[in-house]
Parts: C-alpha cells; structure tokens; sequence
C-alpha cells in the first residue's frame, strides 16, 4: 500500500483556490513553506551531556540513573488526587532497555497535557550510521519516525506526537543523536484520571504498554521499511543539495519538469489530484539540468536572478507558481508534487498588510512629504496603510537579510507598485507622497543584490524593468521576454520617479520592550498560524505567508525569548547583528537551544519569521 507521509489533511493556510479545470490560478494564501538558513539537524544528544555548550544546562538533573517500577507506581496511585502525578517527574526506565522520562506533569485533568519523552538508545535503535551523518539526513530521518509513531498512536486520544504536515521542519518532537544515532521522541500525555482522582491503570496502559509498543515499532530500525526510509531521507538530501546549488548557477529558484504545483484545496495541502492537473514542464529557453546525489540529472525551469515577471491571463496559474517559489524554502516529503521545486534561503513573501504596526523604519524611499509631515526617514505608526505596511516589509525583510523577494498583484498594495502615465499627469509628484516600486525594483539587484519574482497581470510598466518575462498559459510556461521588450520599447509617457533604491538603516530592538512574562510566568503561545500570544501581546502574523505551521509560531516565540534570555537583543545590537547570533546558535542543533527556554512541541523557524514577528510586537520600541 502507498505510504502517504503528508497530515491526513496535508495541513494549509489561506485561501488558495485549487488547480485544474477546478481553478489552478488566482488563488493566494495556501501552505507555507525550506530549510533554514545556516541549520542542520537536531541537537547533539542533551541526555547524555554531550551537546554543545549551553546544553549541559538543559540536561542539570537528568543524567541520574532512572528510576524502575513505574508499572507498579501507577498501580498504587489508583483513585489517589491527581497532582499525585508529579511525584513521577523525571527518568524511568522500561523493561525492554527503553527510559520514558516525565518531563513536565499536569496538575489537573483539564490542565494541559503532561510533557513525555521517550529515549531510545543507539544501540537498541539500531539505525544505520550513514541515515544519521549530516544534518539533513537526521532532519529527515527525524520527520519519518516522527510521522511513523504519530500514526502508531493515532487511536489513543490522550497521547499526541507532533508530526507535521507535507514539510520536512526541524522539530522538537522527535531527534536523532549525531553522536551515537540514539532517538528522543517527545510528545503530550493527557495523563487519565476519574474526575479528579488517577486512572493509574489506564496509565500503566498508556505509559509502560502503549508508547513502549508505538516506540518499539517506529523507532527501531529492525522494525520499519528501509526502502521507504532511504527514500524518504534521500528526497530531502537532493532538495537540499538543488537548493544549495541555485547561487552557483545564478538563480533564485528552480521548478523541476514534472512538478505538481496545485493543492487539493485551500485548507488540504496534498498534491492536487485528477485529469485536470498538468505537470509542470519548463520553456526551452529557461531549462536547466543540475545534478543531484540521489536523483542524478533533473531538468526544470531555473529562475535567474534579477527582476522576473509571471504573467498570463486569470487563473492560468500565476499566483500557483509563485506560491510554490515561496514553499520552496522548505523541503517536503516524497510524493508531494514539490520535492524539487526550491527557492533560495533567503526568499521572502511580501504583501499588504492594513493596520500593522510599524516602529521606526526608513521608508523614504518609497513614502515622503506626507502631508501631516512625518518624517518617513524615521516612520512610526499604530495603523499602517495598505501601502506604507508593504513599504515597510520591504524594508524589514532587506534589514533581515532577505535577498529574494516575491510579491503577487492579488495581495499587493496598487499605488505602491505603480503610477501610470495618466495618474502621473492628473495628480503631480508633489502632491503624491508615494514612490511606486516600479523605479527603485531595478536598483534593489542591481545596487544592493535583491532579486524580485513578481506575479502582475494588471500593468505593462514592469515590462520595461523586467529582465525576464514568463507568461502562464493554461498552466504552461512560455517565456516571452523578447516580446515583452519590444512591446515596452513603445513609449507610454510615463517617467521614473526614483533612480535609486537608497538602502535600509539598521535598527537596534530594545530588549525591555520584548517581555514575555505574565505574572511573573513566560507566556508564549500559538493561536494556530496566525497569532502569537507573546507576553501581553497578541502578534498578529497571518500576512506572514511562508510560516508551514502552527508548531513554527511557537518556535518564533520561543525564538524571541531566547534572544532575549542570552542578551543576544541588549540594546547595543542590530536586529541582523542579533539574527546572526541566533543563527549561529541554533546552527550546533536547532532544537536544543529552544528547548532551554521550555520543552514544548514546535519546529525551527528561520531569521525571516522571526524577525516579522518581532516587528509586529505592538509594545516593541527600537532605537536608532
């Protein structure tokens, strides 16, 4: 039988509409999806101490043999009050060489679950040395036990294992040792109970029978299917490897022959399936063949640096290619339609963003003589426009160290994008406050490096600026770059507003504005992809569109009280001077530095969604 990797509805944010004759275009919003930049796979092992420096603090208290007889405790905690429970916190160890470890109990029933890990060592595990020796190979290998012990259990309702859906995320719900290939899985426990009194033998069910037979057959290499292992690690080791790839070829993405770009629906995010959907297949003019290690030589469109334009007609599939550009940061589990369809690490979605807060950035050159006054050089607001909020994105992305920007029509703000010959000659620049991006998106690559994929069906001005013109046509790639140049070769009267593309300021975060307690407790939590209870703050992040998943929010909550924690955001530092760090840090093992601040289920974000929501925090104050 076909094994299916993705969630049982392939999780999917937005509106997206489907593919084929069922609409395969227009839609925007869907998935989000790469691999962070500058990180591997999951932490050196932390039970053993052996992780990087910082790690031993993490590990305090839990290298002490472990307990036996938890079978027997449970039983004698039948009927007992059930904050009981805690006294079982810490490391126990099960017949059959397994440790399940109480990490954090539940006070009551209707408390949150209980935090359980259960560590399998690297001799039981037994799995093969070369599945676990690169950081790619462990993510991935990681994401497959994961996906495999999240349908072991999925009939028991107390028992929850974050597997994810068609993305390959660093998570902290299950890592592989790059020392010795042992295996933590780590999940939420609702640990059973008679109204307020233990269940203690539905949790000796749960907990010396259940999960141990779950590990047993999920995080044993013995016990799965090699095949669909190798296969699996393979497929995100040649995305890795293509993605590494494009800035030696000069490209910015890549959208292998065969790809299956559309969604099932807006809220499925499997491959779309039947008649209707037409593998991709690359224009002529844009193919090109790189190798992998696994895959060997794959053919499919590259997307070279510079200013590209997606053009076509309605619901012919430009908003579809951009959004698979933009998931292409991460890597997604075979038989998705989008195992080699990648974009550089450092690629970021854009679009407006009504009523946002911004704090302090240079938007002057794209927004100047308002006519309250404002200085734009130093641009604060409770309530930003449609345009001002993209101008300001703009700019933040650049600051975070963005080098490829995507922006589809659909959900851009129009009078920053363009200014037509006749609005020109109605309304004078000295009355206009607003720059259209149209004059500086050449000095964005051409001066600072910045690379643009634009979808835009609405306006031929871009065509005068675009080195490359890809039009979509019923799903097909054509490029029409020489068509288009002579077509803007035809004066239209319009004149550029702007030369130059003047760069960002960088911007120092006050780490006092960054406070995640209440009431004298940190409170970081997720409200599904689009809000971040942070503190007192509720970070509103749904124009944040290449966030994959829920756990990822948590993980940029996480990620925030981290650079804070370790004075990486001390009022002295840049905001990309403190990116830096973080990377740097989470670059030994992304999930152990986070598990510092709580063990939680979330997955690894990169420095782009970390940074959008530390700009989105209302209370945050930024020194200049």
């Amino acid at each position: 039988m076909r094994e299916e990797f993705g969630g049982a509805e392939g999780r999917r944010r937005g509106g997206g509409r489907p593919y084929g004759r069922g609409g395969y275009g227009g839609g925007h919003g869907g998935p989000r999806g790469g691999r962070p930049r500058g990180r591997g796979g999951p932490p050196r092992e932390h039970a053993g101490g052996d992780g990087p420096a910082g790690a031993a603090g993490y590990a305090e208290g839990r290298a002490r043999a472990p307990r036996t007889g938890l079978a027997a405790e449970l039983r004698g905690l039948e009927g007992a009050q059930y904050g009981r429970y805690k006294g079982l916190t810490g490391r126990w160890e099960l017949p059959g060489g397994l440790v399940l470890e109480l990490v954090r109990g539940q006070s009551d029933p209707y408390a949150p679950p209980a935090r359980v890990a259960v560590h399998v060592p690297g001799g039981q595990a037994g799995l093969p040395a070369e599945l676990w020796a690169t950081p790619t190979r462990r993510r991935a290998l990681a994401s497959y036990l994961a996906r495999g012990a999240a349908r072991a259990v999925r009939g028991e309702k107390a028992l929850r294992v974050d597997a994810g859906g068609q993305e390959v995320l660093e998570r902290s719900s299950c890592t592989v040792s790059g020392d010795d290939g042992s295996v933590v899985l780590r999940l939420g426990v609702a640990l059973p109970g008679h109204g307020r009194r233990i269940d203690g033998r539905e949790a000796e069910r749960l907990l010396c029978q259940v999960l141990p037979g779950a590990a047993e057959r999920t995080l044993v290499y013995a016990a799965l299917d090699a095949d669909q292992v190798r296969r699996f690690v393979e497929t995100v080791e040649d995305s890795v490897a293509l993605r590494d790839a494009l800035a030696g070829l000069g490209l910015v993405g890549f959208v292998a022959d065969g790809a299956v770009l559309p969604r099932r629906s807006g809220v499925d995010d499997r491959p779309a399936a039947g008649g209707g959907v037409v593998p991709f297949a690359a224009p002529e003019e844009l193919r090109v063949t790189v190798e992998l290690p696994h895959a060997g030589a794959v053919t499919g469109m590259g997307v070279p640096e510079g200013v590209n334009l997606v053009v076509g007609g309605g619901f012919h599939g430009k908003s579809t290619l951009l959004r698979a550009l933009e998931t292409g940061i991460w890597d997604h589990v075979p038989g998705d339609g989008r195992e080699l369809v990648v974009s550089r690490n450092e690629t970021v979605k854009l679009r407006a963003e009504d009523g946002r807060r911004v704090e302090r950035v240079d938007v002057h050159a794209f927004v100047d003589h308002l006519p309250d006054g404002s200085d734009t050089s130093d641009f604060s607001t409770e309530n930003a426009s449609g345009s001002t909020s993209q101008a300001a994105s703009l700019c933040e992305a650049v600051e975070a160290g963005a080098r490829v920007l995507l922006i589809d029509e659909d959900t851009a703000a129009t009078n920053l994008m363009i200014r037509d010959a006749r609005m020109q000659a109605l309304v004078a620049k000295d009355r206009e406050p607003l720059t259209p991006l149209v004059d500086t998106i050449r000095s964005l690559h051409r001066d600072h490096g910045v690379s643009t994929v634009l979808v835009m069906g609405g306006s031929g001005d871009y065509l005068e600026v675009a080195d490359r013109v890809v039009m979509m046509d019923a799903y097909r790639p054509s490029d029409v770059t020489e068509r288009a140049r002579q077509i803007a070769a035809v004066p239209t009267g319009r004149h550029a507003e702007a030369e130059a593309f003047p760069g960002v300021v960088a911007r120092v975060p006050e780490p006092a504005s960054l406070d995640a307690e209440v009431r004298g407790r940190s409170r970081i939590r997720a409200r599904g992809e689009d809000v971040l209870s942070f503190g007192d703050h509720e970070v509103d992040l749904r124009a944040v569109e290449q966030i994959a998943d829920p756990r990822q929010v948590t993980g940029v909550g996480l990620a925030l009280e981290l650079m804070v924690r370790r004075s990486m955001l001390d009022g002295r530092r840049t905001l990309s001077e403190a990116l830096d760090l973080l990377e740097e840090m989470l670059a030994d093992g992304p999930t152990w530095p986070l598990l510092t601040v709580r063990d939680e289920d979330f997955a690894v974000p990169r420095r782009f969604e970390t940074a959008a929501a530390l700009n989105r925090i209302r209370g945050l104050r930024m020194l200049r």
